[in-house]
Parts: C-alpha cells; sequence; structure tokens
C-alpha cells in the first residue's frame, strides 16, 4: 500500500535477436535463456510474450559475415532480413509495438557504429548512411527509431529524412547517454559485432562523465527526439535520475546484456537468488526515474507476474 516504486508489465521493453534461416531457435552461450530466432521462430515468441503481458520488442539482427561491408550497405536493402523481420512482425500481430535500432555495426565489416575511412570514425560521413536507414526500417513498419550509433547530429537528420518520407509519427527514441562500457560484450556475442580494430570511445561517452550527458539530452531534443535514453542503466542510475528530473520527455534505460548475464552466472553458481535479484534490479532502474526499461529479464519478469 505504501510502497513508492512498481514496476508494471508495462515499463518493459523485450530485446529480441534475429538470425537468417527457417525454425531456427538458437541459445547464445554467455546470455543463458536469452535465442536467436529466425523470422518465423521470432513470430512465434513474440506471440506468447503478447500473450504475458508484454508489449514493446526491440529487434537487432545478426548478419551474415559475407553480407558486411566497409558503407554497411546491407542495412539499406528493403529485402534484408531486418526489413523482412518487421515486416512480417507487423502484419502477423500488428499490435506489437517495434522498436528498431539504426547504426552501422551490425551490418559493417569494421564492427563500428559509424564509417571507418583511413582508420578514423567520420560522423559527417555516416549521418547519410544512418537516415537512410531509419527509413528503410520506417518503410517496413517500425513504431520508433532507435539510433544506437552515438553519432553527433543524427537525430536532427533521421528526425528530417523521415519525416520527408511522410513517417512524420514513427518515433525517435534516442540513445542519448550511451557509455563506452564493458558491460557489452555478450550483446556483441549475439551480433557478432564487436569492432575488428580499436574501441568506441571516441563517440560512445567517458564512463566518468554525467555533465556531458545534460548536454546530450539537450542536444537530441533540440533535435526532435521523442524518447531519452540511458544505456547501461545499473553504473548509470544517477544519470537516469538527473536527466529524469530535468526534461520532460519520457526516460527510457537500457539494462544491458552484461548486467544480465553476471546475475544469471551467479544465480547458476547459487551465490545468490537469481529472480529475486532480477526484481531488485528492474526496481532500482524504475525509482532512479525509468519510465521504460529495456531488459532481457522482461519475459521472466512477465512469467513470475503471470504465475
Amino acid at each position: 500500500m505504501v510502497a513508492e516504486t512498481n514496476l508494471d508489465i508495462s515499463d518493459l521493453i523485450f530485446p529480441l535477436f534475429l538470425k537468417e534461416g527457417m525454425g531456427i531457435k538458437e541459445e547464445i552461450g554467455s546470455m543463458p535463456g536469452i535465442y536467436r530466432y529466425s523470422i518465423d521462430k521470432l513470430v512465434q515468441e513474440v506471440e506468447q510474450c503478447l500473450n504475458l503481458g508484454l508489449g514493446t520488442f526491440a529487434l537487432f539482427p545478426c548478419i551474415n559475415d559475407s553480407l558486411k561491408d566497409q558503407t554497411a550497405s546491407e542495412a539499406l536493402k528493403p529485402q534484408g532480413l531486418y526489413p523482412r523481420a518487421i515486416q512480417t512482425l507487423k502484419s502477423t500481430v500488428p499490435e506489437a509495438i517495434l522498436l528498431t535500432d539504426v547504426a552501422m555495426d551490425p551490418y559493417s565489416s569494421d564492427g563500428h557504429d559509424g564509417l571507418v575511412i583511413d582508420g578514423e570514425i567520420r560522423n559527417d560521413e555516416s549521418l547519410e548512411i544512418l537516415a537512410k536507414m531509419a527509413v528503410v526500417q520506417a518503410q517496413a513498419g517500425s513504431d520508433i527509431i532507435g539510433p544506437s550509433d552515438m553519432m553527433d547530429g543524427r537525430v536532427g537528420v533521421i528526425r528530417e529524412a523521415l519525416d520527408k518520407q511522410g513517417f512524420q509519427n514513427v518515433s525517435i527514441m534516442s540513445y542519448t547517454a550511451k557509455y563506452a562500457s564493458v558491460f557489452y560484450g555478450p550483446f556483441r556475442d549475439a551480433l557478432s559485432s564487436a569492432p575488428k580494430h580499436g574501441d568506441k570511445k571516441t563517440y560512445q561517452m567517458d564512463p566518468r562523465n554525467r555533465r556531458e550527458a545534460i548536454i546530450e539530452a539537450e542536444l537530441d531534443i533540440e533535435e526532435g527526439a521523442d524518447y531519452l535514453m540511458v544505456k547501461p542503466a545499473l553504473a548509470y542510475l544517477d544519470v537516469i535520475s538527473q536527466i529524469s528530473s530535468e526534461f520532460e520527455l519520457p526516460v527510457a534505460a537500457y539494462n544491458v546484456s552484461g548486467e544480465y548475464s553476471m546475475i544469471k552466472a551467479a544465480h547458476q553458481k547459487g551465490w545468490l537468488d537469481g529472480p529475486q535479484a532480477m526484481i531488485e534490479s528492474l526496481t532500482s532502474i524504475k525509482r532512479a526515474g525509468a519510465d521504460l526499461i529495456l531488459s532481457y529479464f522482461a519475459r521472466e519478469y512477465a512469467e513470475l507476474l503471470k504465475s
């Protein structure tokens, strides 16, 4: 009766991984209980999640290495894996809300979120590619575009491109404060998208900085973002709290793969109670001020409430 924070299923967004093929449900070794799905199996998973009360899904594609190149050209093909998955889901389960990812790394032979030329990430040259990616995804049926690339100015360029193509109602969930974090490791395993050289510290945020996140939020709002995201979540609860208190837009937080896998590993070792750790960590993110939480625990939490 007097609890100050309540975590509802509607607060959660469930990230799902795609893979080319048929009949595939392939567990990710570093993320127990999380799978790569072919499109047919993905539809079944989303249908089951909808029956549990989950309504929003973040999609991430695992692209065959043979299709990757320097300019991420596979991301711009309307008949590629990602657009086909979006189209299939929207035609089969139209009530599902789809958040789709804009960044070059799943498609890039360099494994970076932006275009690499002579060993350097070229911010401005990347923006045109990212905008085209967003339009392809919107044409396929995406409800929310999630630019995770952290290139400067990308929200404004994507908003302009979407509006020009008649997608004024497709919203943007900006990865506003995406830190250069060690906690992304299992995710990169899931997509085989680790950088082939260097790291992402020139465009992702320095974990030591908090005021910079406020500057990023102000810029994203000016450029037309509809949601602001902090990633990762648990190590950056102070950033979530500050952004949610200073801005009126909904704030999302990404409870990332490393945060998920640590709890799963400790539970498997018998070192802590996994379900209770899940509840406590998700509640802490909500308590910090997040309106929405992307979490690999989403289905497990929904099943727990259902039972």
